[in-house]
């Protein structure tokens, strides 16, 4: 049915372009018996009938030249610069066609008659499909009062291709306006829509078009730029969204249907961090990797990323089942059996069954990204954060060094510099028990990578955040001034994988964060990302500093100095040295303290071991 309509519509297009050729092929004789009547050759050679006979060869020439150029395939709706000129050549095709024809079958030509019928064919079929093109277009506009209302920012090429989609009675968007900062750009137009100022001016310009949507169309920009033009759009209470990246402009078409709202992660101001994909795949293919923690945020992703790079086997290690099957599940539909997966349910903290598996799969790297990481309740059961985090990184590494691992990776935290908490303590503690194995390991090497806030992993800020905005408000932020380091989820594992290409034994990576964020500046672009105002439609509470919490974060202690690495987003940390007697004496009086669930003690023992714990108690 489909079809059988397209070819109506091809072959009444085709019959009224004959209609256009005819009537100028009668125009031109009238206009030549007019005006060329003191020629008596010409008037006496072209009379009527001739007219008729070469009207006739020279309207089907045409018309088989528009249907060679493929004219008739055309949505002329849709049409552009390049449909036009192929109606052109079609004309062109069929006045050589039609010589052709003459001379084959010896009959006269009339140069000036073919000429002047040619050009007024090529006038009127081009006047016949713009007055469609005019009409499509004032019909679809009646449907604009439902239509966003929207500024773009950026007068490049997504601006020009995102304009054209515009135009189809289907898109959702009318543009209003553009903002450029190229001053060559100033009030010129750019498919009829002017450029209407520089992208300062969009806080002005989106009140005074009434603006609901800004739509982001510089897709080759850096992400400091992106944030600085993002936090401009924000000054607004439109709705923003930002087109793909300029290699996915020539892959799709539809350009519009890609238009996504923005991502907290563009709010970073730094570019992703990119690492040496050729490094990581050397060490991993053929290799037996095992996650603990395989099942949490940071975990899986390495499950992700590892299976990648074809691994001997891959051994995941959880103690929570249902993380622990969902990444199982995803991984088998991904790689069926291209990939050898074992998925056992295990806590680090029992020495014995982990000794079980370490003699069963014989690891070749370990990934130990298991964890109690929840500031807060580590604060209220820091018996619990030592014998996962301090004894289940011990019991590890231990095995790891035991049983030959080639790498021991451990993935630590910010938190872990000066640390004013529990779990910061704690992870200091495991950083320490990877220098003391690196010290004593004649094969193992072990490394510590750190890092500051995970976007999007659990427990961190953004889920929350999101749940709040989804229970109509208000976000909580514990401090007006706090700020974080952040990163995203395959950064913080692509810095893991990194760090194990360069390891020899005993160093802390640290990634180059950029800039850290402020959690206020944060919740409020969150609440303007679901198109609403902070304060007025979302209010933002603040609850005090929580115990343990930091108002900033430091990736670096006074006592370690920084070295270069070749990537240069990631430095190495100069450890301290530590004194493996008493290290392992302190680490036995907390393993007692832990056993016996003494939370004070706990924290006393934290402090011998950790002589840079400053323990804050904050009673809200």
């Amino acid at each position: 049915m489909i079809l059988h309509l397209k070819s109506k519509r091809k072959y009444l297009l085709a019959l009224a372009d004959a209609v256009v050729i005819a009537c100028s092929c009668l125009l031109s004789y009238f206009l030549i018996t007019a005006f060329l009547e003191s020629d008596a050759s010409i008037i006496i050679s072209l009379n009527i009938w001739s007219v008729l006979q070469h009207s006739a060869i020279l309207l089907l020439c045409n018309l088989i030249g528009l249907f060679v150029c493929r004219v008739y395939q055309n949505i002329w709706r849709y049409a552009t610069i390049k449909d036009f000129s192929g109606c052109i050549c079609g004309i062109v095709f069929g006045t050589l066609t039609y010589y052709i024809v003459t001379l084959v079958c010896r009959m006269e030509s009339f140069d000036i008659y073919t000429m002047m019928s040619n050009m007024f064919s090529m006038l009127g079929i081009i006047i016949l499909r713009g007055c469609y093109y005019y009409m499509y277009s004032r019909i679809s506009q009646e449907g604009e009062v439902d239509r966003h209302r929207t500024l773009i920012v950026g007068a490049g090429r997504a601006c020009n291709k995102i304009l054209l989609e515009m135009q189809d009675a289907g898109s959702k968007y009318k543009a209003v306006g553009i903002v450029d900062d190229d001053p060559s750009k100033q009030k010129r137009c750019i498919r009829n829509v002017p450029v209407l100022g520089k992208i300062k001016d969009i806080p002005k310009l989106a009140e005074q078009l009434h603006t609901e949507t800004i739509l982001f169309a510089i897709p080759s920009c850096t992400a400091e730029e992106k944030r600085r033009i993002l936090n401009i759009c924000f000054e607004t209470v439109c709705e923003v969204k930002t087109v793909p990246y300029l290699h996915e402009l020539v892959m799709n078409a539809d350009l519009l249907g890609q238009a996504q709202s923005i991502n907290i992660e563009d709010l970073l101001g730094r570019d992703v961090v990119k690492f040496d994909d050729f490094a990581v795949g050397q060490m991993i293919t053929d290799k037996k990797c095992m996650v603990t923690g395989g099942g949490g945020s940071i975990g899986s992703e390495l499950c992700r990323q590892i299976a990648k790079y074809n691994p001997k086997k891959l051994i995941i290690v959880d103690i929570y089942e249902n993380n622990a099957y969902e990444i199982q599940q995803e991984l088998m539909r991904e790689y069926s059996d291209k990939l050898d997966l074992e998925v056992q349910i295990a806590s680090v903290r029992d020495y014995d069954k982990m000794k079980l598996l370490f003699e069963e799969f014989r690891p070749e790297l370990v990934f130990h990204a298991a964890a109690h990481k929840h500031v807060p309740l580590m604060e209220t059961n820091p018996e619990e954060a030592v014998k996962n985090n301090v004894l289940g990184t011990f019991n590890t590494a231990s095995l790891s060094n035991e049983y030959k691992v080639k790498k021991f990776v451990l993935v630590s935290t910010d938190k872990a510099v000066n640390p004013t908490n529990v779990m910061g303590a704690t992870k200091r503690c495991c950083e320490m028990i990877a220098q003391y194995f690196a010290q004593k390991s004649d094969f193992t090497e072990f490394v510590a990578v750190r890092f500051g806030n995970v976007l999007g992993s659990n427990g961190s800020v953004i889920p929350l955040f999101e749940k709040q905005l989804d229970a109509g408000g208000p976000l909580t932020v514990t401090h007006p001034d706090i700020i974080r380091y952040f990163m995203t989820i395959p950064e913080a594992v692509s810095l893991i994988l990194q760090a194990g290409t360069i390891a020899h034994g005993g160093e802390i990576f640290v990634l180059d964060m950029g800039e850290p964020v402020k959690i206020l500046s944060l919740a409020e672009n969150l609440i303007r990302l679901h198109g609403k105002e902070p304060y007025t439609d979302i209010q933002i509470k603040f609850t005090g500093l929580r115990p343990g919490e930091k108002l900033f974060e430091e990736l670096l202690m006074d006592e370690e100095g920084l070295r270069e690495t070749p990537n240069r987003k990631i430095f190495i940390g100069k450890q301290i040295e530590l004194d493996e007697k008493e290290f392992l004496r302190n680490i036995e009086r907390l393993r007692n303290v832990a056993a016996a669930n003494d939370a004070d003690g706990v924290v006393s023992a934290l402090r011998e071991i950790v002589p840079t714990f400053n323990h804050v108690v904050i009673n809200n």
